[in-house]
C-alpha cells in the first residue's frame, strides 16, 4: 500500500488573511519523500498567507536529501532525534539531538542522519509552499528503482527555486 497525501482546506476569515489553527499531535497534511521519511505540515504555506511552513519531520537511519540549494527560501533545523552529519556551504559539522541549523537562502547543503534509529526534526521554511515541492517529489522518487534519474527530479527542485547540486552525505 503506498502512502497517501492527505490535502486539508486551509482556514481563512471572511477577508481573505488566514485564521488561527490547531493541530493537535499525529495530526497534519502529510507529505512523503524516500521511502521511510514523513513529513507532518503542521502550517503550510496555503494556512500563513504564504509566510512560512511549519512541519515534523521523521528521517530513516543513515538517510537524508541531495546536495541542494533553495534559492529564496530561508530553512531552520531543530534535531530532536539522532544525530546528523550536516554539510552547510563547504563547511561539515556533526550535530547532537538538540541541535538547531540555519541555513540562508542561496547556501548548499544537505544531511544525514547517522543513527541506527529513524531520526525526527522539527523544519521550517520561509516563504512557505514547501509542501508543493513534496507533493510532487515523493511520488518521482518512490516511483524509481535506486537512485532517482536527475532528468526526472531536477525539473521538480526548478519548480520550487531550488537547486540540485549533489549526492546525498555518506553516513560513512
Amino acid at each position: 500500500m503506498t502512502p497517501q497525501d492527505v490535502i486539508d482546506e486551509p482556514a481563512t476569515l471572511a477577508s481573505g488573511a488566514p485564521a488561527a489553527k490547531i493541530v493537535p499531535d499525529g495530526e497534519g497534511t502529510m507529505r512523503y519523500s524516500v521511502p521511510g521519511e514523513t513529513l507532518c505540515f503542521k502550517a503550510r504555506g496555503d494556512d500563513t498567507g504564504g509566510a512560512f511552513d511549519y512541519f515534523v519531520l521523521e528521517t530513516p537511519a543513515r538517510s537524508g536529501p541531495p546536495l541542494h540549494t533553495h534559492c529564496k527560501q530561508h530553512e531552520a533545523l531543530h534535531f530532536l532525534k539522532g544525530r546528523y552529519k550536516v554539510q552547510v556551504g563547504d563547511d561539515l559539522f556533526v550535530c547532537e539531538e538538540g541541535t538547531f541549523v540555519y541555513i540562508p537562502p542561496g547556501m548548499k547543503h544537505a544531511w544525514v542522519n547517522l543513527s541506527d534509529e529513524p531520526g525526527l526534526c522539527i523544519a521550517t521554511f520561509v516563504p512557505g509552499h514547501t509542501d508543493r515541492f513534496f507533493a510532487a517529489f515523493g511520488p518521482a522518487i518512490r516511483s524509481s528503482e535506486g537512485p532517482p534519474d536527475p532528468a526526472v527530479v531536477e525539473p521538480i527542485f526548478a519548480a520550487a527555486d531550488w537547486e540540485l547540486n549533489g549526492p546525498p552525505l555518506s553516513a560513512d
